[in-house]
């Protein structure tokens, strides 16, 4: 896969929608930054990384040809393709926190912004992009961030584990698009983090009630069953887990 290697830019992910507006046959590539200026998360949120200690890259894929509504496959690939290189380098407690942020030992280590392209009603390419916490040890007011090394020690070659993530997603996304979305949930559910545990949430209201995750819907939405008994299913920003 070709790679593509910027000083600074304002975001890989727009970075590389504005390569595929100007070159739609474009092959699938990434783009890795030293420094993301404008940085996003999941609706809006931003990712700060501090520059030349972390990873904030996205890669290009193309010909999915996925129906709409099974645009989740992508994430749930995704964040289960993350924990498994992170595994390999013993990162201790790892936890996929609904719908794909990366928990160890319930710190949050990385992020993911999918904004996939359709192409005749259909998710032709998608853009993924990722911000992994590697080298960072001081993240001042972000009581629940942390990163590979504060975790573990360990000083990272940002390259390897580059290589390693691009590669690893890019082959585990072409060969398990086509798997049943039960499949691919089946294994997400193996680091879903509060799965089947009693946790407390919280609505845009300010209100709180206890719930236990169930599942997650084939469209993404999480599942979750409350005191009274009542299954109810959500969005990303409709609900925050506390913890």
């Amino acid at each position: 896969m070709q790679s593509i290697k910027v000083l600074a830019t304002d975001s890989t992910n727009l970075f590389l929608r504005e390569l595929f507006r100007e070159q739609p046959s474009i092959e699938n590539c990434y783009v890795v930054t030293e420094e993301q200026t404008k940085g996003k998360g999941q609706m809006g949120a931003s990712w700060v990384s501090k520059k030349g200690e972390n990873l904030t890259f996205s890669i290009l894929l193309n010909d999915l040809n996925l129906k709409i509504d099974e645009q989740f496959k992508l994430s749930a690939i995704v964040a289960s393709s993350i924990i498994e290189v992170l595994k390999k380098h013993n990162i201790p407690k790892l936890n996929i926190k609904w719908p794909n942020d990366i928990l160890a030992e319930q710190l949050k280590i990385c992020g993911v912004l999918i904004e996939n392209i359709l192409i005749n009603g259909r998710v032709g390419s998608s853009i993924i992009g990722i911000g992994l916490n590697v080298n960072q040890q001081d993240f001042e007011d972000l009581a629940k961030a942390s990163s590979l090394k504060k975790l573990t020690g360990v000083h990272f070659d940002l390259e390897y584990l580059l290589k390693q993530l691009v590669n690893t997603i890019e082959k585990n996304i072409y060969d398990k698009k086509d798997w049943a979305i039960e499949a691919i949930l089946e294994e997400y559910y193996k680091s879903l983090f509060r799965l089947e545990k009693p946790s407390t949430f919280e609505f845009p209201t300010g209100i709180r009630k206890t719930g236990i995750i169930k599942k997650v819907s084939k469209q993404g939405r999480l599942i979750v069953l409350f005191e009274d008994n009542v299954l109810n299913e959500f969005d990303i920003k409709e609900v925050k887990l506390l913890y």
